[in-house]
């Protein structure tokens, strides 16, 4: 699992971010805030490559299941940029920048780009397999949410967990041969 790490000074303080006492109005230790974050920024990195996998899947789909698969990709990014949305909105309530660029987002995501050459049933594994990879990511930010007694972020992460699953459930029957 890759992993982004926070920039700090000398004395301790995000380089990135103006506003130091954010963290602290809301009761969260600078240690928790830097965990948070990073777990929240490492989820939104492979977040950002999974919506525009989806997103190119959604355009170059071909085949005798275009027309439902299309669909479903496009429901799916859908649900994806919300989640990239609220994600980086959590980490602006710790005063923190979240990772913004593509460049960033390649750099740390476990989740890989491929081209627009697959087979729609191509298309559809690597999605199930990046599912695998954003719950695992999900996980990790739960458990630090939980460790550091943020319940806003445990609360939206759990929310994606269950969209992520049942997303799964669905592409996964779609995808078994009988």
């Amino acid at each position: 699992m890759s992993t982004v790490t926070e920039t700090y000074s000398e004395n301790g303080t995000d380089t990135k971010t103006p506003n130091k006492r954010a963290f602290a109005s809301l009761g969260y230790t600078k240690e928790g805030t830097h965990e948070l974050v990073n777990a929240l920024n490492n989820l939104l990195a492979n977040y950002s490559v999974h919506y525009q996998k989806l997103r190119n899947y959604h355009w170059n789909v071909k085949g005798q299941d275009f027309f439902d698969i299309h669909e479903q990709f496009e429901k799916q990014y859908n649900e994806a940029k919300l989640a990239i949305d609220e994600i980086a909105e959590r980490i602006r309530v710790f005063g923190r920048t979240p990772l913004s660029t593509m460049k960033d987002y390649l750099e740390i995501s476990d989740i890989k780009e491929t081209g627009t050459d697959l087979k729609a049933m191509e298309m559809v594994k690597e999605i199930l397999d990046d599912y695998q990879i954003l719950i695992e990511f999900m996980y990790n930010a739960i458990d630090v949410a939980i460790e550091n007694g943020d319940m806003g972020t445990e609360d939206m992460v759990k929310g994606f967990v269950y969209e992520t699953e049942k997303n799964h459930w669905m592409m996964t029957s779609f995808a078994t041969e009988e």
